[in-house]
């Protein structure tokens, strides 16, 4: 009983844990609209610059 007690403190720590990530997430959406905003007006550099802020951090 006491390993199902562990188990679902851990389970309710970790939804805790994603629900504080998700208040520091921020909508990326903006991000490539912009980007290919930027594209369609012939800014390529300011545009693959922007693109490089959607890159994935490896």
């Amino acid at each position: 009983m006491a390993k199902r007690r562990n188990s679902s403190q851990f389970i309710f720590q970790q939804r805790r844990s994603l629900e504080q990530c998700w208040l520091h997430e921020f909508d990326i959406d903006p991000l490539i609209l912009r980007a290919r905003w930027l594209h369609s007006q012939g800014l390529k550099l300011e545009a693959l610059a922007m693109e490089q802020e959607l890159l994935p951090i490896v």
